[in-house]
């Protein structure tokens, strides 16, 4: 039997007697731990767990499961909040809310748990490579989330679906250890306190947001809004990183903290006094929603430069109204419009990433309105441009309103046409500004408009890469020129961050989803005006209309026409026939990291895949990582991109009908980009040349099984759970503070 001393066990007491009110933290002892987030925590995490089970956190798994679905795009009024640790206190409240356990108090070997775990044993996979149709892999399938009374049922009825789910059972050590737990009531253990020196850190930055002064208050406001999603860690502190959360409490420093739980970061905290906290993180670190952010001295001067050394006036606090604390260029006009910018950009990857990690996890509402791979840069700070100008944002920031999340379905349509007119006066406005700046030569129609990282910021370059429904942000411009890119400047950046993240409800109502949605589109098309903007004058609307296929033609006059239009040209002189590859091979030496050192050398064997498109990559999944087995014993980690291709992303619906397979192409890189591996593959490297020439060869179906028969692992193989780990242990060498548990979701049964 598996044993514990005896404070675990009076701690195991103590907590089955505090259940209806449960205070006390505790996490999973740490062999538990390891086994359950390499094979269960891979599927059972963030929002997008199957029945709501989020095992991450040992409270998740007192909370127990849930029949209701967070994602859900049909529903005509907002779920309830159901936010671990935020929206209930204790397990009689999480009852209430419809979770029912997981675990039995009464008879420990009854737990639903445990017999998920024994019905695999009971019944493995069926022999073949391919899972029969009777497993349902879809995000959205009806999940059978059945409650302790109806576990006879569901064995019976689905025999092979026990834990983990479609993959191979556990190892028997693996096994005898998680049932040895369940069976003495998967007690928890006290989580560490903090170290001293992390206690020191925690007291200083809790200090310095609670700092008396309105200035203060409006600063500390301003970066909760923009960090409340992030992982803070202490980068000046030696040793595995210890992740926090920023936080509003009712408590203040030095008491133990009480979250106030909103909809929304920006919603009211009430009329009491609160202060700004930094709670640990009680969770596992998963990929896919982990967002780093270091805070050490450096960045303590910095906020200092940036918010408290000019000279400026803040007359009073704004409310928390939505019309008020909905719109950034209101709620914080009185904090310098440069610093506000400087702040997203000094960390510009977090600042995109967000709205990809952050309130959503798995985001195709928002995703599917931007292309599988495209670069992002940005406007300097420091040139006279319409989206720096405080003036013109505070006259244009009703015209830049964006939805609040509180309409029904029809009041939403009506408000659509709100945010169109909206949208179409601030282009106007904003594109007669840059042709007086341009026809003044006061704005740098060159690569000066282009923010250059002040030197040595990486965050200069970004590439965005779609995964249908999920997408990853890394540094540099990775892989061939893509068929789009943004221009990001301030007023743009801080509303994507608003609409997508602080403003994204993923509790919310189809209005709401359908308003994010078609809210974004005005967003990307804004970004791409402002990148054609430097292209030649001649070939701005070929251009446009090649990124806009078979768009109705009042959509493509928001990208460039009557409604987002520049007449002057571009101050770069252009030698080829291909201005967008010609101007990021000479923008590129001009950006800090623009060349992704970190993702390369690719072997040269994969350089056709880089080179080429075409029907054959169409096969190949949205992600796949590839380990080559060295002689030495030592391998290399790849990841392959499947970059499908689009005729426009400009509709909610009917995306396989613009689909453009001819166009699709690969990239290749070094290491990992992607939370939701969709394939592994496993070869010697002398077979790489073999591998990547079957890639090109790709006709069918057909000949993407051969491929995964003869290199890939299937969740059916016996060494799925060993290649994984070895990834597993590859990330956190590779990248120890941003290396998280990956997601198992998504892997195919092709």
């Amino acid at each position: 039997m598996l044993k514990y001393p005896l404070i675990s066990r009076l701690f195991l007491l103590g907590c089955w007697l505090l259940l209806p009110a449960l205070s006390v933290h505790a996490e999973y002892p740490p062999q538990v731990k390891a086994v359950l987030e390499q094979r269960c925590m891979v599927c059972h995490g963030c929002y997008d767990a199957p029945c709501q089970l989020k095992l991450d956190a040992w409270e998740g798994l007192l909370r127990g499961a849930s029949k209701d679905k967070v994602y859900d795009g049909t529903r005509l009024v907002n779920a309830n909040l159901t936010r671990l640790f935020e929206d209930a206190r204790s397990v009689d409240e999480w009852r209430a809310k419809g979770f029912y356990p997981v675990l039995d108090e009464r008879d420990p070997q009854r737990a639903t748990l445990l017999r998920m775990l024994q019905l695999k044993r009971d019944h493995p996979l069926p022999a073949g490579p391919v899972l029969p149709d009777g497993f349902d892999f879809r995000l959205d399938r009806n999940q059978q989330c059945s409650k302790p009374d109806e576990f006879d049922a569901f064995a019976r009825d689905y025999p092979l679906w026990g834990m983990p789910y479609g993959m191979p059972a556990l190892e028997d050590a693996e096994y005898t250890l998680l049932s040895e737990w369940l069976e003495q009531g998967a007690p928890g253990v006290p989580r560490a306190a903090p170290a001293p020196a992390v206690q020191a850190e925690i007291n200083r930055w809790e200090a310095f947001f609670n700092r008396p002064g309105i200035k203060q208050k409006l600063v500390s406001r301003y970066i909760y809004e923009h960090l409340f999603i992030g992982d803070l860690y202490f980068s000046d502190l030696p040793g595995v990183p210890r992740y926090f959360t920023l936080v509003r409490s009712r408590t203040a420093p030095g008491e133990a903290i009480e979250i106030i739980a909103t909809r929304r970061p920006y919603d009211s905290p009430g009329d009491e006094p609160f202060y700004y906290r930094l709670q640990a993180l009680r969770t596992s670190v998963l990929d896919k929603r982990h967002m780093p952010y270091a805070l050490n001295d450096a960045r303590m001067t910095r906020w200092n430069a940036l918010f408290f050394e000019p000279e400026y006036e803040v007359s009073r606090l704004p409310g928390y109204q939505a019309s008020v604390a909905a719109n950034p260029f209101v709620a914080f006009r009185e904090l310098p419009v440069a610093s506000r910018y400087q702040f997203m950009l000094d960390e510009a990857q977090f600042t995109i990433m967000a709205y990809i990690k952050g309130p959503v996890c798995r985001g195709q509402v928002a995703l599917n309105v931007i292309d599988d791979h495209f670069w992002v840069i940005f406007t300097d700070p420091n040139v006279m441009d319409p989206d720096q100008n405080a003036a013109f944002l505070a006259r244009e920031s009703d015209n830049m309103r964006l939805p609040d999340g509180n309409s029904g379905l029809l009041s939403s349509l009506v408000q659509w046409r709100h945010y169109a007119r909206g949208q179409r006066k601030f282009l106007k406005a904003k594109s007669a500004e840059l042709a007086k700046l341009a026809s003044a030569d006061a704005i740098p129609l060159d690569f000066d408009l282009i923010w250059d990282g002040d030197g040595s910021n990486p965050n200069a370059a970004l590439t965005v890469f779609r995964h249908s429904d999920s997408a990853s942000v890394v540094q540099g411009l990775v892989g061939q020129t893509p068929k789009t890119a943004w221009l990001i400047g301030y007023s743009l950046l801080e509303r994507i961050h608003y609409l997508l993240v602080a403003g994204f409800d993923v509790y919310g109502n189809v209005a709401h989803q359908l308003e994010t949605r078609l809210y974004m589109d005005f967003l990307r098309m804004e970004g791409e005006h402002n990148f054609l903007v430097l292209m030649p004058e001649d070939k701005r609307v070929q251009m446009r209309d090649f990124w806009y296929r078979e768009a109705n033609a009042d959509v493509k006059q928001y990208v460039l026409g009557r409604k987002a239009y520049i007449e002057a040209e571009s101050r770069i002189e252009y030698t080829g026939d291909q201005p967008m590859i010609e101007f990021f091979q000479r923008l590129a030496p001009r950006l800090p990291g623009a060349s992704a050192p970190r993702y390369q050398p690719v072997d040269p064997r994969f350089s056709r895949l880089q080179a080429l498109s075409g029907k054959p990559f169409s096969f190949m999944p949205e992600t796949a990582f590839v380990q080559v087995l060295e002689g030495s014993g030592e391998y290399s980690v790849y990841t392959i991109i499947h970059n499908s291709a689009y005729l426009n992303n400009t509709q909610l619906f009917r995306e396989e009908q613009r689909r453009v397979p001819v166009e699709d192409y690969l990239t290749v890189v070094k290491g990992f980009i992607g939370s939701y591996p969709n394939m592994f593959f496993r070869l010697p490297a002398g077979q790489l040349g073999d591998f990547t020439a079957a890639i090109e060869g790709l006709r069918s179906e057909q000949d993407y099984a051969e491929l995964v028969t003869r290199y890939g692992v299937r969740r059916t193989d016996p060494g799925f759970w060993g290649l994984s780990d070895s990834f597993h242990r590859y990330y956190s060498e590779l990248a120890p503070v941003e290396a998280g548990l990956f997601d198992y979701n998504r892997y195919e049964n092709r």
